[in-house]
């Protein structure tokens, strides 16, 4: 009698080795519902009540802002689910399988504004963390100052690191406890905000242009699924090919969407209700929220705002690491993420004590990023759309193989939505990004003081010009690699 041999068990690793390669097959498990659980943990922090004055500041009304929020969560995590299907086909990082688009060497452009993209990310959050535990500390009577924010640092620097070089499996698992303690946690912060709710005061809110919304709408899509879309086939790549695509785009967009759309439009209620809140928020976005809480929830607060950002910044640099490796740097993976929590450090070293505001360069980072960002985003979901079969996986590292050196079309995609985009927003501040918006006057919208001129047009510009060029320019060459054997 023959005996079949039992089928090696995917061995749970403490560091994970894994780091462009493909995911070999003994090692994809899991089924897309697990997809849940990271983007969930990652996008339930409470900054997302802090959304709400940001949404606000546009100066449209709570109905308005609310639509804003729902549609713009919903849809830019949406294109993280059409992007995680890459994942599964691919079984390789989202900035390997976008070589594919781009050719192997062509991708190292938007690998690298990956790499700004999540290091960004990773230090704002961290900076966040720092504040946040200060604020909290100085609201209890005790020492919020230089030597509390220095020790927060290294505890919230360690736990995203450590969990960064650790890899896959560690994160997995770190995910599901933050979701469930900081879910529950941060819906006892709702009960306890809600008699602070002015309904009067809510219902004085005027209502906004078109203009106003579009930029209210963009800034919502650039700081949830936008943020995260160069990252979005990272987990999904650890599924085996047979799972559902829909499963896949489903769970992603829903564990992605579901939390940030919920607290965004309790934070509108709240920043709506108090215009103190709203305008402290601009300094200390995190902290600022202690001011409708009871004393006795301030250390849970600090633990829920805490977890939350830590998860996503765990997150983060698992992704800003691959995208390192994926832009030319030859490291082992956890060195990646060794490196890129170095820059973190220092970047939130510089927000924290030496910034005067954090709402001005976040929003100044979110937009800038959030173009060139959002041009490659729809020369990729395009792709993926456009795919119909699994990637030849040994070829993404061949320049010679069919994804080829330099695919031009692409990267001139990028480049002319780059452009556009710039040409079409403006920031009040830094000084040093005010050549933005070169375009508002020679496209007839009024200039940099014209009521397009906050807008943020340009993000939304970029995507189509990306998406659309795509659709048009690529679908035959497309078929071309797919029929090759």
């Amino acid at each position: 009698m023959s005996t079949v041999p039992a089928k090696p068990t995917p061995e749970v690793r403490a560091v994970e080795r894994q780091g462009l390669d493909v995911i070999a097959e003994v090692d994809r498990k899991g089924t897309p519902r697990g997809l849940f659980w990271p983007w969930f943990a990652a996008n339930v922090s409470v900054l997302g009540l802090a959304y709400g004055s940001f949404v606000l500041d546009f100066g449209i009304s709570l109905v308005q802002a609310t639509v804003v929020s729902v549609v713009g969560v919903a849809f830019s995590f949406l294109l993280c689910g059409v992007v995680a299907i890459a994942g599964k086909r691919g079984s390789a990082p989202t900035m390997v399988l976008s070589r594919a688009a781009f050719g192997v060497r062509g991708n190292r452009l938007p690998s690298f504004l990956s790499w700004v993209l999540t290091v960004g990310w990773e230090t704002a959050l961290a900076a966040l963390a720092v504040l946040a535990t200060s604020t909290v500390f100085t609201e209890l009577g005790w020492d919020g100052g230089v030597l509390t924010k220095l020790v927060a640092l290294v505890v919230v620097a360690a736990l995203v690191v450590g969990a960064g070089v650790a890899g896959f499996d560690v994160i997995m698992r770190l995910q599901t406890v933050i979701t469930v303690v900081t879910a529950v946690l941060t819906v006892l912060y709702v009960v306890l905000a809600a008699p602070t709710i002015d309904t009067a005061a809510l219902g004085a809110l005027p209502s906004g242009s078109a203009q106003q919304v579009i930029g209210a709408l963009v800034l919502v899509m650039t700081g949830f699924g936008l943020g995260w879309v160069n990252a979005a086939a990272d987990y999904s790549r650890y599924l085996p090919r047979t799972a559902s695509t829909r499963g896949v785009v489903g769970w992603t967009t829903f564990g992605g969407a579901l939390a940030p759309a919920v607290l965004v439009v309790v934070g509108l209620v709240l920043a709506g209700s108090s215009p103190d809140l709203r305008a402290a928020i601009g300094a200390d976005p995190i902290g600022a929220l202690t001011t409708v809480l009871p004393v006795w929830f301030l250390v849970p607060f600090a633990v829920v705002a805490i977890l939350g950002i830590v998860g996503g910044a765990v997150l983060d640099i698992y992704s800003s690491g691959l995208a390192l490796l994926s832009a030319g740097v030859r490291i082992p993976r956890p060195v990646a993420a060794g490196v890129d929590g170095v820059v973190m450090v220092v970047g939130a070293v510089y927000v924290v004590f030496f910034a005067t505001d954090f709402l001005q360069p976040f929003q100044a980072f979110l937009i800038t990023l959030g173009v060139p960002v959002a041009a490659w985003a729809g020369v990729f979901v395009a792709d993926v759309l456009l795919r119909r079969t699994a990637y030849a996986e040994a070829e993404l590292d061949d320049r010679r193989g069919r994804y080829g050196d330099v695919r031009w079309g692409a990267v001139a995609l990028v480049l002319v939505g780059t452009a556009l985009g710039w040409g079409l927003v403006t920031l009040s501040s830094p000084v040093w990004l005010s050549w933005q918006g070169y375009l508002l006057g020679p496209f007839g919208l009024g200039g940099r003081g014209g009521p397009w001129a906050y807008a943020n047009l340009g993000v939304l510009v970029a995507l189509v010009v990306g998406f659309v060029g795509t659709l048009l320019t690529a679908r035959r060459a497309v078929r071309r690699q797919e029929s090759q054997r």
